[in-house]
């Protein structure tokens, strides 16, 4: 059982670290959908959890107030920015190289914890609070989003137009959820590998508009169960190729006899 759940939780954190590889392909893509500021969250069912952040460096500094150069023109220093966050009690696992968009600076960073509840101790992430709790066989997941951390990010060219983005990367079968579309405020969508994504606009965010993020799931991780099959399967292929072997040495023996 331990060797399963730490497969679960390395196949989690690996899943999240991919995303380390993609935000300069990813920036360059002019059909997808783009966010200022964009948290996703890979939870486990064990409560563990990943948590990559990809955002503009006047956003950090506009929503977290982290002390960072929000200029166009400024350097991107990595250190600078697992400094800033060290300093704010964040344990940072990578902080991957920047790129630009529309003539602003990004940079990704990737947090990990073994209780996702803790997370909130991390300055970066303590405008929320999470919990997860299991009732009546489900597994209940909130996510509260309060107020920002303001900064002063100085001139940006900003138009209006920006999204921030809290995704959640969900482990198991979902129930239920209350996203909802931004544009029309109607139900949303399961994406695929089961993600879940609230929208808000950067405006509505620097006001402290609120998010809740409720979800509730199955107990049991879509891994766990992929395994038990998997293991199921070939323990079933090994009785199945015994008996055959089983079969045929008899039938030998046998023929052997008779003649």
């Amino acid at each position: 059982m331990y060797i399963i759940r730490s497969m679960r939780s390395r196949w989690t954190r690996a899943a999240a670290g991919l995303l380390l590889l993609a935000p300069v392909a990813c920036s360059a893509v002019p059909f997808g959908r783009q966010y200022e500021y964009e948290e996703q969250l890979y939870l486990d069912v064990d409560g563990s959890a990943t948590v990559t952040v990809a955002a503009s460096f006047p956003a950090l500094v506009a929503l977290r107030g982290l002390p960072l150069d929000p200029s166009p023109g400024g350097r991107t220093d990595r250190d600078e920015v697992r400094r800033a966050l060290d300093a704010v009690g964040c344990g940072v696992d990578t902080v991957n190289r920047g790129w630009r968009r529309r003539g602003r600076r990004f940079i990704q960073f990737q947090i990990s914890t073994d209780d996702v509840s803790t997370l909130s101790s991390c300055g970066a992430l303590s405008w929320s609070s999470y919990s997860l709790n299991a009732t009546e066989g489900v597994l209940h997941y909130v996510q509260r989003v309060g107020a920002p951390t303001p900064g002063d990010p100085g001139a940006v060219n900003w138009d209006g137009s920006e999204l921030v983005a809290f995704k959640l990367h969900l482990p198991s079968r979902i129930y239920d959820h209350n996203v909802r579309r931004l544009e029309d405020n109607e139900p949303g969508d399961i994406d695929r590998g089961n993600i879940l994504t609230w929208e808000q606009r950067l405006a509505d965010r620097r006001t402290g508009a609120p998010v809740t993020m409720d979800v509730k799931m199955d107990p049991t991780s879509i891994l766990f169960t992929t395994l038990w099959l998997f293991a199921g399967a070939f323990t079933a292929a090994v009785i199945a190729l015994g008996s055959i072997v089983w079969w045929v040495k008899r039938r030998g023996t046998t023929i052997a006899g008779n003649g």
